[in-house]
């Protein structure tokens, strides 16, 4: 018989001089059991390294989610991806990796979000990364009072043009704190349903309000980030933002950006702007020279350097905050967590109904020169009831923006929109109406 062996300048083996081989031949029973503990061994180490089973399972990612802080975009290898969410190498072989950040500041978009609001999260997602993130990918923070459900780590995820993160929120930034009175809380929460006042009787509404007053910024997901937007999930997004929003508001020393401004429900603050007067008597040191007092209080001139107590009443007036770009620095200023300590101590969060946005406004009212605070009236922006639409026709007739500046919020008579653009100096703002 010819011989199959083609490469000549190498040796053959020779059975009767390969001393391994020849003890094989010899005990062959031996032989087959080696060959079958071979292959059970590769067929183990095959399943161990693409199942559920090992370090890597979710029982870990549940452990990570339990310390509070997620970075899905750590999962976009094979086996870590696979395991914790149980998809097929089929699926994976569709993915890609988070691309890298395009815009240069340390920001992020953020939305505290329920797992059962995952439609309107991704609406929301939808219309931000069209509009602007896509051109930046900024990353995506997500925060929650109980761990994130796989679906929803798997939608954002893949809605998100950058990375994403999924943190827990601790239990004593959700909960009533040790020195509220919970008889006093039922009875004034009875006495506001009766009312007919809007979550009056929403005791997860008092939290997240408390929460994004006083603890959000202090995330360990946000230690690395300077600045943020506030992403609420079911909103719209109406024109194409070509420019980096971050940057601007660096370049241009701006600490806080807003699109709509209106009033607040006295009923749930009745007492804040006493206890906030109060707080300045205290701490006189944080009133900010030229601040935005003319704001708040009709018919009265911005703090003048060197005045140490506010006066009149306040008219309600407040930047609506579901809607920010900000400074997460501010937040963590002294003077802001002063402020917020004084007004946790208090209790108007459940006594009342103490909102976010009328305390962020007062915040970066009072402790900030009005130069430091823009409104954004390139932004079209929908959190429903409201919309605000840009009104230079260049916008719309370029393609830029898709709204109807027919329905605008900055005429309604619930608007404080026209107070800020005079009071920032601004004899005819972006909102004007310019219909043709």
């Amino acid at each position: 018989m010819a011989s199959s062996y083609k490469d000549k300048t190498l040796p053959r083996m020779n059975p009767t001089t390969n001393t391994l081989y020849w003890q094989y031949r010899r005990h062959p029973r031996w032989s087959r059991i080696l060959q079958l503990v071979l292959v059970v061994a590769f067929v183990i180490c095959f399943i161990y390294g693409f199942s559920g089973f090992g370090a890597d399972t979710p029982k870990t990612t549940k452990k990570v989610l339990k310390n509070g802080a997620y970075d899905s975009s750590k999962i976009y290898t094979a086996k870590d991806f696979m395991n914790a969410y149980g998809i097929s190498q089929d699926d994976l072989s569709k993915l890609v990796p988070a691309p890298e950040q395009i815009g240069k500041e340390k920001a992020t978009l953020i939305m505290l979000v329920r797992n059962r609001e995952i439609n309107d999260a991704l609406k929301s997602m939808r219309a931000m990364e069209d509009r602007f993130n896509r051109k930046f990918r900024y990353p995506w923070t997500f925060l929650n009072d109980e761990p994130f459900t796989q679906d929803f780590i798997n939608y954002t995820t893949g809605m998100a043009s950058g990375r994403t993160y999924y943190g827990l929120i601790k239990k004593d930034q959700w909960s009533i704190p040790h020195h509220i009175d919970h008889n006093k809380v039922k009875a004034n929460m009875e006495t506001m349903v009766a009312k007919n006042v809007i979550y009056a009787g929403s005791m997860s509404y008092r939290h997240m309000c408390r929460y994004n007053s006083g603890f959000f910024y202090r995330h360990p997901l946000l230690a690395n980030f300077q600045w943020y937007w506030r992403v609420e999930p079911g909103v719209e997004y109406f024109c194409d933002i070509d420019y980096d929003v971050f940057e601007y508001m660096r370049v241009h020393d701006k600490v806080y950006g807003f699109v709509m401004a209106m009033y607040e429900y006295l009923v749930t603050i009745e007492t804040l702007w006493n206890s906030t007067k109060e707080f300045i008597r205290k701490h006189p040191q944080y009133l900010a020279s030229d601040n935005s007092l003319d704001f708040f209080v009709d018919n009265h001139p911005p703090t003048r350097s060197g005045e140490k107590e506010i006066t009149g009443d306040y008219n309600l007036c407040h930047f609506w905050s579901n809607f920010e770009i900000a400074s997460l620095d501010f937040w963590r200023s002294q003077a802001y967590q002063d402020y917020f300590s004084h007004l946790d101590s208090v209790g108007g969060f459940f006594y009342e109904r103490w909102g976010d946005a009328p305390i962020h406004s007062l915040a970066v009212g009072l402790f900030l020169p009005k130069t430091k605070i823009h409104h954004f009236g390139d932004i079209g922006y929908r959190h429903p009831p409201y919309s605000r639409c840009p009104q230079d026709v260049e916008s719309h007739r370029s393609g830029r923006c898709f709204c109807s500046r027919r329905d605008h919020f900055d005429d309604d008579g619930y608007s404080c929109l026209p107070r800020w653009w005079n009071v920032a100096g601004q004899s005819v703002g972006a909102g004007i109406k310019q219909l043709d």
